[in-house]
C-alpha cells in the first residue's frame, strides 16, 4: 500500500553537493533562499517528504532545517510547517537625481484598422461552449491528433461556410491553423516546393504578407488597381495570386463580377492558384452578401477564413479550405507544428453548432453598422467635404483627403493622441502612387470610447 505521506507536500529541487549530506543540504537551501529562487513565505516540504525525495535520513533534513531557522533563513511554527523567513528589503542606495524627460505615452484613441472591439468578446457563451465541449471531449482529444485539426471543428466549419459564405468545404479539405499569417506561411512552403517563383498581390495590402512570401523565396509583383478592383487581366505566368475579393483591404471595394470570372479563368488556364483571404466576409451592411470566390472553382482556390474579426484575434484560430491536390501538401507542411489548442477548437465547434456563433455575428454586425453610421454622421456635420469610400461592409472606412495632406493629417492625429493610418501605409512598393486618404478602423474602440475618438478625428481633418 502506498504511504500516504508520499502523495502530499510540495516539490523542491536541490543540488546537494559537498563533503557531507547535512552540510551540503544546508548550503543548498541557504543558496536557494539567498538568490531568491525560494521567495520569502515559500513553504518547504516536510522533513519526511524531503528526506524521501532526496533519499537521505529524515534526521539529516531536520538538522538542516533547525540550523537555518537558527540563522534566520527559515521559520518553523507548529501547524504551519517550515517556510522561508520574510526579511525586510535592503535599503536602496541613493542615486543622483536624473533630469526628468517627458514620457512618450501610447495613443489615447485608436482608429487603426484590423482589430475588432475586444470588449465584446462573448465571455458567457464562450464559457458555456467550453464547458459543454470539454465534458463531451473524447480522451483522444487530449493527444496530438490530426495535423489538419479537430474533426469536430472541421465538420462545423464545413456546414457553416457552405451556408454563410457559399464555400464548397468538405471537412477532409479543411486545415485548421493559428491565424491567417500561419496559414499563409504554410501555403508559402507548398508553393516553394512547387517551384513557384512569383505570387501576384494587390496594389494595396499588408506588408507582413508580402514579406512572408518573399521570405519563402517568391517575388510579389503588384497588380494594377481601379474602381472595379484589381485588374486581373494583368496576370500572366505567376504561380499564384493573393486577393481579398469580397472586401478589398484596405480600399474596401468588392471585386467586380467580370474580374472574378477572369481570375478564375486565369487559374484554370495557367494552372495557378488563387489565395482568397476572406478576412471579414460576415460583416456587410448596405449591399447583398458577396459569396466567396472559392465557390466558382474549389479546385483552383485556397480559401482562408479566420475568427480574428468575428470573435477575437487572441484565439489564434483560422482555417484553410484547399483543393484536393493541395490539402495533402498543406498537411505535410504543417506537420506537428501547431499553435492552436485542441480545446479551443472544440469550443469553437460547439460555439458554431449551437447557433451561438451566428447570434454573435449578427449582434456584432448591428453594432459595427451603428458605429459606421456614427462616423458618417460626424463627418457630415463637421467635415462635409470629406468623401468616404468602402463603407458597405467591413470594419473600416477610407476617407479621401485633399492631395498632399495625408502625412500632415496623420502627424497631427499623433500629436493629439489619435492613432491613424494613411492609405499610403498599405501601398505596395511597386504600385503607382494613389490618392491621399485615411484608413479609419471603427471596430477597435469600446462603445464608451468611440464618441471621443470620432471627436478627435474630426478635429484633425482638413
Amino acid at each position: 500500500m502506498t504511504d500516504s505521506w508520499a502523495t502530499i507536500g510540495v516539490d523542491l529541487h536541490l543540488d546537494v553537493t559537498g563533503p557531507g549530506l547535512r552540510l551540503g543540504l544546508t548550503d543548498a537551501l541557504r543558496q536557494a533562499v539567498r538568490t531568491g529562487r525560494l521567495a520569502p513565505g515559500s513553504r518547504l516540504p516536510s522533513s519526511r517528504t524531503l528526506a524521501a525525495d532526496l533519499g537521505i535520513a529524515r534526521n539529516t533534513v531536520a538538522d538542516a532545517y533547525a540550523e537555518l531557522v537558527a540563522e534566520g533563513w527559515l521559520t518553523a511554527r507548529q501547524g504551519s510547517g517550515t517556510q522561508v523567513a520574510r526579511r525586510s528589503a535592503p535599503r536602496p542606495v541613493k542615486k543622483a537625481v536624473a533630469v526628468r524627460r517627458p514620457v512618450r505615452r501610447g495613443p489615447v484613441h485608436n482608429l487603426k484598422p484590423g482589430s475588432p472591439d475586444l470588449a465584446s468578446f462573448p465571455r458567457t457563451e464562450w464559457l458555456k461552449a467550453a464547458r459543454k465541449s470539454l465534458l463531451a471531449a473524447p480522451n483522444e482529444a487530449f493527444g496530438y491528433g490530426d495535423p489538419r485539426g479537430r474533426i469536430e471543428l472541421r465538420t462545423a466549419l464545413a456546414d457553416y461556410l457552405a451556408r454563410a459564405r457559399g464555400v464548397y468545404a468538405d471537412p477532409q479539405r479543411i486545415v485548421i491553423c493559428s491565424g491567417f499569417v500561419h496559414g499563409l506561411s504554410l501555403m508559402g512552403k507548398v508553393l516553394r516546393n512547387r517551384r513557384v517563383r512569383e505570387v501576384a498581390v494587390e496594389a494595396y495590402g499588408l506588408d507582413v504578407h508580402w514579406d512572408l512570401l518573399a521570405e519563402a523565396g517568391m517575388r510579389t509583383p503588384a497588380m494594377p488597381f481601379d474602381a472595379q478592383g484589381s485588374r486581373t487581366e494583368a496576370l500572366t505566368r505567376e504561380g499564384a495570386v493573393l486577393m481579398t475579393p469580397a472586401h478589398q483591404f484596405p480600399v474596401g471595394i468588392a471585386l467586380s463580377p467580370a474580374r472574378r470570372a477572369a481570375v478564375v479563368d486565369w487559374a484554370r488556364t495557367s494552372g495557378g492558384l488563387i489565395l482568397e483571404d476572406d478576412y471579414d466576409g460576415e460583416f456587410r451592411y448596405d449591399r447583398q452578401p458577396v459569396g466567396a470566390l472559392q465557390g466558382l472553382d474549389p479546385e483552383r482556390v485556397v480559401y482562408f477564413g479566420t475568427a480574428s474579426k468575428s470573435v477575437a484575434p487572441g484565439l489564434r484560430l483560422a482555417w484553410m479550405v484547399a483543393p484536393q491536390d493541395v490539402v495533402g501538401e498543406l498537411t505535410a507542411a504543417k506537420g506537428i507544428h501547431d499553435l492552436s489548442s485542441a480545446l479551443d477548437q472544440l469550443t469553437l465547434a460547439e460555439f458554431i453548432t449551437s447557433g451561438a456563433y451566428d447570434r454573435h455575428v449578427r449582434g456584432k454586425r448591428l453594432r459595427y453598422r451603428r458605429r459606421r453610421d456614427q462616423l458618417m454622421a460626424a463627418l457630415a456635420e463637421r467635415a462635409p467635404d470629406i468623401r468616404v469610400h468602402g463603407i458597405a461592409a467591413g470594419l473600416h472606412a477610407v476617407l479621401e483627403l485633399p492631395p498632399g495632406t495625408e502625412s500632415s493629417v496623420v502627424q497631427a492625429a499623433a500629436w493629439q493622441g489619435l492613432a491613424l493610418e494613411g492609405l499610403s501605409r498599405f501601398r505596395h512598393p511597386d504600385a503607382a502612387p494613389g490618392r491621399d486618404a485615411l484608413v479609419v478602423g471603427y471596430g477597435t474602440p469600446t462603445d464608451s470610447a468611440y464618441p471621443a475618438a470620432l471627436d478627435a478625428l474630426c478635429r484633425v481633418l482638413p
